[in-house]
């Protein structure tokens, strides 16, 4: 299937028009800089980028997450665009999205159906699954207006303690986080979305977060190759669009800059000698690990300087006033200009392989909704993993001439998930069985405590489910959860994100894990729990030992 998806991008690639209507040279200094900035919007901020985007200023719009529905984020596409088709040379805009599932998305956000996270991809082992729902997603993408994905993650998360990547990742094998890396970049692709990797070279050894502080990994120039370097230089190999620079320090290859900043890791180890063509994408500038070394207009030059074609200037700017002093530091000097001129030559080479430059865009596809849907389920019931299962209590069975049993679930997850919550009871229902539950707090309190007492009182199981992002322990839940299983022996426990926070629960016995919090994956850990199917996940990661 994935050689069909190729095929399909071949064919698709093919269709787009040659010529375009708008050249390099017919765009003023002002014009060119302006294809290299992407800026940040939503429904309520995007009047702000009115006047940048009517002048030229701006060459794409990402998409940020917000509580609206997809009518309305297709409206804000529309109006962007509109606003694009008042500048000069009435090019249109980039617009692109994260769309990576996990913790970078909830089930209420743009309209968008939930995405599985890359760990839960890795852990059902399923390359043609994991192109499919790519390929089904990047059309629904593109039915909104949508070109680029800043997706998938190719870290190799070799750090359990990682602060920030997690489930995000496709696990610690680099092997395995290429093969799968390459499946979801297929589909995005093969369904006309350009799919921009990241973070380059590795965001999977950090032990900090960059969106605070500056992470630095000093892994040596071989282990970098060998596990970091290895899946982004097999997308390069296979035809990747785009790579996004991670905000991290490597002394092995600069041990002055930030990669996102570095012409060595940029020009030396990117362009030269894995001799990437396509497009250079930086993380967001607003991110501290950023504006410790300089303000975001003085970032934005130090990357394009560096070698980066896209510069993403984040959410939190004065547009204007930004653009005028990027412009300022770099409309001077022959190594500027010329820096200007590849970049904004590579931006319009893309939005003109898109077929933005003259209106011959692609029919939008057909809403997908239905095959979308069993596709997720098909791969939630390959990648839920039984851990272990020491007292043997799955499959749970109903005993002979027994009333039904009464099963109390307690959830410890952030409110808005909580109409993915009820599918979790649907097959004990089904089965006539009696089943209670509660969703506390992500940090409960004694009132939590006390309900999921009250709720697991009497039952015949107690399942409790935990939510940790990446490596952050929640000190009140794990409490909680572990008094929970101490009182109550007859438990099974589920890890819902990151599996990383199991070793935190030695006393249960029987464990599974989701790696995400979504309607599919929890009615498969309910029906494995039944035996009505058996777990076939497989755990990407090495878990540490046991806390």
């Amino acid at each position: 299937m994935i050689k069909k998806f190729l095929l399909a991008l071949a064919l698709f690639s093919a269709a787009l028009p040659c010529a375009a209507r708008v050249g390099l040279a017919e765009l003023s200094l002002e014009e060119k800089l302006g294809q290299t900035l992407m800026v940040f919007a939503d429904v309520d901020s995007a009047e702000i980028f009115r006047p940048v985007i009517e002048k030229g200023q701006v060459g794409g719009v990402l998409i940020q997450w917000g509580n609206y529905s997809l009518k309305e984020t297709k409206q804000l596409i529309d109006k962007l665009q509109a606003w694009a088709q008042k500048s000069p040379h009435k090019i249109p805009l980039l617009i692109a999205i994260d769309y990576e599932g996990g913790t970078v998305y909830t089930p209420i956000t743009l309209g968008f159906d939930y995405l599985p996270t890359n760990m839960m991809l890795a852990a059902s082992g399923d390359e043609e699954g994991a192109a499919s729902i790519a390929y089904l997603a990047g059309q629904e993408l593109r039915r909104a207006g949508i070109h680029i994905n800043f997706s998938p993650v190719l870290d190799v998360n070799t750090n359990p303690h990682n602060p920030i990547i997690g489930v995000r990742s496709f696990g610690s094998d680099p092997a395995n986080v290429t093969k799968m890396g390459l499946s979801l970049m297929n589909g995005f692709q093969a369904a006309g979305i350009v799919s921009i990797v990241k973070h380059f070279p590795g965001h999977g050894d950090t032990a900090a977060d960059s969106h605070y502080q500056v992470p630095v990994v000093k892994a040596s120039d071989q282990e970098l190759r060998q596990t970091h370097i290895a899946p982004f230089a097999q997308a390069i190999e296979n035809g990747v669009q785009g790579i996004m620079t991670g905000h991290v320090l490597y002394p092995a290859l600069d041990n002055k800059n930030i990669a996102t900043f570095s012409r060595p890791i940029l020009q030396d180890l990117l362009r030269t000698r894995l001799g990437f063509k396509g497009l250079i994408a930086t993380d967001s500038l607003d991110m501290k690990s950023a504006t410790k070394f300089c303000s975001i207009s003085g970032c934005a030059v130090r990357a394009l300087k560096a070698g980066s074609d896209l510069v993403l200037l984040g959410r939190y700017i004065k547009p204007q006033t930004t653009f005028n002093r990027i412009y300022r530091e770099m409309k001077d000097g022959s190594e500027n200009r010329q820096r200007i001129e590849e970049a904004a030559g590579r931006v319009l080479e893309l939005k003109k392989q898109l077929g933005l430059l003259d209106g011959s865009l692609p029919v939008p596809p057909a809403p997908i909704d239905k095959a979308y849907q069993a596709e997720l389920e098909k791969l939630s019931n390959e990648a839920v993993t039984l851990v272990r299962d020491r007292p043997g209590l799955i499959p749970f069975r109903r005993q002979a001439g027994n009333p039904p049993p009464t099963v109390c679930a307690v959830f410890f997850a952030p409110s808005r998930f909580a109409d993915q919550l009820m599918s979790f009871s649907k097959p004990f229902l089904e089965k006539g069985w009696h089943i209670r539950s509660y969703n506390a707090a992500m940090t409960p309190r004694a009132t939590d405590a006390r309900r999921a007492r009250e709720c697991a009182e009497g039952a015949d199981l107690l399942v409790i489910t935990s939510l940790q992002w990446a490596d952050r322990t929640n000190i009140n839940q794990k409490n909680t959860i572990n008094a929970l299983l101490k009182e109550y022996p007859r438990n099974i426990f589920i890890s819902t994100m990151s599996p990383y926070d199991i070793p935190s629960y030695p006393q249960a016995g029987t464990v599974l894990a989701t790696y995400g919090l979504n309607k599919y994956v929890l009615q498969t850990a309910a029906d494995i729990i039944l035996g009505n199917i058996k777990a076939q996940g497989k755990m990407p990661v090495e878990l540490p030992q046991e806390q």
